[in-house]
């Protein structure tokens, strides 16, 4: 009898060694579970990570080549400033022969459907004469004192200034209106 109960205790120590190794094994699996799924959360976090990385991508680049297009004659809309600038300043041109006269006129309406070419792709003349003086816009390029006139008011144009649809593409030369009661005297 003694023989079956250290059976029964051999056998019943063994069943617990086999629930203990059971369970020992349980663990190490839902231990490695626990570390799949987390690595898998990981990934997916990743993945929608960059998924948003490359839609805001492809949302750059859409505008990059819609800004591309906008403003693709800017460069060539800049080059060509100089030279109208200089042909408008030759049709303003005062003169009594009458032959001149007559090409000045066809120049000029040239000039004038140049202007308005440029005018329909977006180039705008910058407004500075008798305006407030904008740093954004204007050039200063002297002052003058004129006390009849307000402070900080641009009196002359030396060279005309333009924006290409939102951007500026030459800021106007300007000559400033700049005086105060203590000019000229030592204090």
């Amino acid at each position: 009898m003694e023989e079956t109960k250290d059976k029964k205790i051999v056998q019943e120590e063994m069943h617990e060694e086999h629930e203990a190794s059971k369970k020992e094994r349980r663990n190490k699996h839902k231990e490695q579970v626990d570390a799949l799924e987390s690595e898998i959360n990981a990934l997916k976090d990743k993945l929608l990570r960059n998924a948003a990385e490359l839609e805001n991508f492809k949302k750059r680049m859409h505008q990059e080549r819609i800004q591309d297009r906008k403003y693709a004659s800017k460069n060539l809309v800049a080059e060509i400033l100089n030279p109208l600038d200089q042909l408008d300043r030759i049709v303003q041109m005062k003169t009594d022969n009458e032959l001149l006269k007559n090409f000045l006129i066809g120049f000029k309406m040239i000039n004038d459907q140049l202007f308005n070419v440029l005018q329909t792709d977006g180039v705008k003349e910058i407004e500075a004469l008798g305006k407030s003086f904008d740093p954004n816009v204007h050039h200063a390029i002297e002052k003058i004192e004129n006390k009849e006139k307000e402070n900080g008011i641009v009196l002359e144009v030396v060279q005309k200034g333009y924006t290409y649809k939102d951007q500026l593409l030459r800021p106007a030369m300007v000559k400033v209106n700049e005086w105060s009661e203590e000019n000229g005297k030592d204090k």
